[in-house]
């Protein structure tokens, strides 16, 4: 047995290599082949870059569907929400006071919060999620794209997945100026075969490749170390460990732009995120678990609450009079986090009774 476990750990940090490095090269592949074939930057943002760097909780989820893990959907998605904001976001303002634009607090989120209360009600009503509810998340997500469309057209502005894209960009060129010798020597030799179209196509197929291989590993193994090694939920390993792994992208990505006073894609990146997870990964979830739908247990109800909570949270601390999320809000996001996850393992030890 212990065995096993060492070997499931392993493979379960395999699985989040290969997920999150699966994406990069997904993103660089279908980005590069999109521009030889003069697609303008912002559609392959909406487009090519939003998948990409959604598809370590696309992929997880879909498998997970297809394995009949409505735990670890459920967790995955509710799991990563509430790291984005009260880890990622919370680190992030703690860096750099983070300015948030009126659209933002106007449409964006309000939406973030519309949703994440629209995935506790869908979920709660009968404790699972029907086809016909998971159809509506994804026309929602379909909405919400157009509207960056519509909005990025009238006012040349770069949307949430853009920015995103142009951050992840930032960040690699930040770590080749920190590093010296045979890597600055990989990395340049990488973009030059990024100009070839043979290499663009290896590169998306290996890196969506990648991905799937990537999400079956951090599948199957986190199922077995919560079910045969520690004895807990699936759902609780999915709050925890795969969420944080598939989280992964968005942490480098905003506490970089932070570092930098890239203070606007911090923010964007998370918000969009969070919709994309609820939306777009929470209806693929329930469209592949078939008739029987997916299951919504009280570990998520809670964990959906407490990301919604932490959705009011955001929206509830920029709108004074520096229309910003500051230190104060960032410190508050980091005790909540901890508050949290102490609440779910003094739970799961039958220590309090949360559900």
């Amino acid at each position: 047995m212990a065995g096993k476990a060492v070997l499931n750990v392993f493979l379960l940090l395999l699985g989040f290599v290969l997920l999150v490095k699966g994406a990069d090269f997904f993103v660089d592949g279908a980005s590069g082949i999109a521009k030889k074939l003069k697609v303008s930057t912002f559609i392959i943002g909406v487009t090519v870059v939003a998948l990409g760097t959604s598809a370590p909780e696309m992929a997880v989820t879909v498998i997970s569907a297809l394995k009949g893990e409505s735990g670890i959907i459920v967790g995955n998605i509710t799991g990563s929400n509430i790291i984005n904001i009260f880890l990622i976001l919370g680190i992030s303002a703690i860096i750099c006071k983070l300015p948030v634009e009126k659209s933002t607090r106007f449409i964006d989120l309000p939406f973030l919060l519309l949703v994440s209360g629209l995935f506790v009600l869908f979920g709660a009503t009968g404790n699972v999620f029907v086809w016909w509810e998971g159809l509506i998340l994804i026309l929602l997500y379909c909405a919400f794209t157009a509207y960056n469309i519509v909005l990025a057209t009238k006012q040349s502005k770069l949307s949430l997945e853009q920015a995103t894209a142009v951050s992840v960009m930032q960040a690699e060129e930040s770590v080749t100026e920190e590093v010296k010798g045979w890597y600055r020597k990989l990395k340049a030799g990488y973009e030059n075969l990024q100009s070839k179209v043979w290499f663009l196509i290896i590169i998306t197929v290996v890196g969506l490749g990648m991905v799937v291989g990537g999400a079956e590993l951090v599948v199957s193994s986190a199922q077995f170390i919560a079910e045969e090694v520690i004895g807990i939920p699936p759902e609780i390993v999915a709050l925890t460990v795969v969420a944080f792994g598939t989280s992964l992208p968005e942490l480098v990505t905003s506490v970089s732009a932070a570092r930098k006073g890239d203070v606007g894609i911090a923010t964007g990146n998370i918000i969009g995120s969070n919709i994309a997870n609820i939306l777009l990964i929470g209806g693929l979830g329930v469209l592949c678990s078939g008739a029987e739908g997916l299951y919504f247990s009280p570990e998520g109800l809670v964990s959906g609450i407490v990301a919604l909570i932490a959705a009011v949270l955001v929206f509830a601390s920029c709108w004074g009079k520096s229309k910003s999320i500051g230190r104060i809000a960032g410190i508050i996001m980091l005790v909540c986090l901890a508050v949290y996850y102490c609440l779910v393992f003094l739970n799961l030890y039958g220590v309090i009774k949360l559900y």
